[in-house]
Order: structure tokens, then sequence, then C-alpha cells
């Protein structure tokens, strides 16, 4: 495919034909301001069921804006988000939220007043979520600290007690804000893993980053953000022939 072709297909909107699956999220010509400034220019974007998307690109391309879009952090002046069908654009963040969308910035929110096993129990588990003992038992480290202040965590660990913690509220839906920044090599490796095994349990994941090397190992397809345009869409299968399109779109 032709870099003009995948940018017509990053610009276009989704119109599936009748007998595909439909998209579990679904994203239309979104349009958002910080105040004055106009910083998503008609963004659309789709996550089909169980499926990895990433959205790369430099700093301040529009990445964690669009993520804050799709929560209800940031209203958006134009455009639609709607999630398995239904229309959350106006949606107050706890309610979409309770629709099955989980969020973890890239600051994380831990409570570095409270110990592991409180960070983790904090909000109530939902039906089908992860309990307290998997949680521990998937990143065994937190267990054995599980009585340690939050602020006594490595960002790496906070960066696993982050994930973990969504995953008590069921989520159909991760998303998930830079999620390797600044971690040790064997961290982003264990995160990687547990991802992977999340995807295979049937968790679709929006992924940001600007660490190419762990969004291609993960995703599925990878949306590239310019200056708060999405201009180009990139699938696993072409990435190794658009390499280095794809690392021009991240240097500097």
């Amino acid at each position: 495919m032709t870099l003009s072709a995948a940018q017509a297909r990053a610009a276009a909107p989704l119109n599936p034909s009748p007998s595909s699956p439909a998209p579990l999220l679904r994203v239309q010509n979104l349009n958002a301001y910080y105040g004055q400034s106009h910083v998503l220019h008609g963004v659309n974007l789709h996550v089909m069921p169980g499926e990895v998307v990433s959205l790369i690109g430099r700093n301040g391309a529009g990445k964690t804006t669009t993520l804050k879009s799709i929560m209800g952090v940031l209203r958006s002046r134009t455009g639609t988000v709607s999630f398995a069908g239904e229309d959350l654009t106006r949606l107050p963040s706890n309610r979409i939220a309770a629709r099955g969308l989980a969020w973890v910035p890239e600051e994380r929110a831990i409570l570095s007043s409270l110990t592991v096993r409180e960070n983790l129990e904090l909000p109530p588990a939902r039906p089908g979520g992860w309990s307290t003992e998997r949680a521990l038992e998937a990143f065994p480290v937190l267990r054995e600290r599980s009585h340690y202040p939050g602020s006594k965590l490595s960002g790496g660990e906070q960066q696993m007690l982050a994930t973990l913690r969504v995953l008590r509220s069921a989520p159909k839906l991760l998303l998930l804000d830079e999620p390797s920044e600044g971690l040790a090599p064997v961290i982003v490796q264990r995160i990687g893993d547990m991802l992977q095994d999340l995807r295979r349990e049937g968790l679709a994941v929006i992924l940001v980053e600007q660490n190419l090397k762990f969004a291609t190992r993960l995703a599925d397809r990878h949306y590239v953000l310019v200056d708060g345009h999405v201009v180009d869409e990139v699938r696993a299968d072409e990435v190794e022939a658009r390499r280095s399109d794809l690392l021009g779109y991240l240097s500097v």
C-alpha cells in the first residue's frame, strides 16, 4: 500500500459493510479545543472487539488529548464517540467508565499514602473484574510489597499497580497512556506480556506510545497523529515495509 493510500484510509470515517463486525469503539470527526486552541482536527478511528490499537506520534501530537476526549475528561466541540453502539459523547466520565472503559493515565494516579493492597482495593471490584488476589498473583513483586506505601514503589511497579487496579472494574476497553515511559526493559517486557495475555482473554486496548518497538510488538493497527490530525494508519502486517515512515513520524 502506498503512503497516500494509507493516509486516505486513516482520514476516512469507518463505514463497515453490513456483514462485517461492528467496532467496539468508534470515533468520528472529533474536534477538541483547549480554550481557543484547536487541538484535535476531525479525528477518525475505531477499535474492534479484542483488538489492540496504538496511537503514535511526537510529544504534543494529540495522543493523550484523544484519550481524554474519549473518556469525557475533555469535551469535544464536534464529533462523536460511540462504544458498543451507544453514543458516549456527552456523558460524564464516571458514566463512560461504567460502560466498560478504563483509563490508566501517564501519571498513574497512585495514592502515595495508601499501601499497594489499599490502592488495589480502593475501587470496588465489579462482577467479572479481577480480585485483589489475582492482581497480586499477576505481578508477584507487588504481593511481596503489598504493605508498602505507594510512594515506595518504583515507576514500573506503579505502572503495574495502576493497570491491575483498573482491571478490577472488568473493562471491555483499556486505554493506556505511555505505559513504557521511563521504565526498565525487564518491566516493559512484563507489561507487554500481561497485555498480550489480556488480549487473549478478549480485552481491547488503545495504547498511546512513543516506544515503537513496544507498540509494534503488541498492536494490530497503528494510528499516527501529527498536530492533532490522524495522518496515517499502518496495519501490523505493513510495519516492516513502513518502519522508516513510522520512525520518521516519531523523530524530532
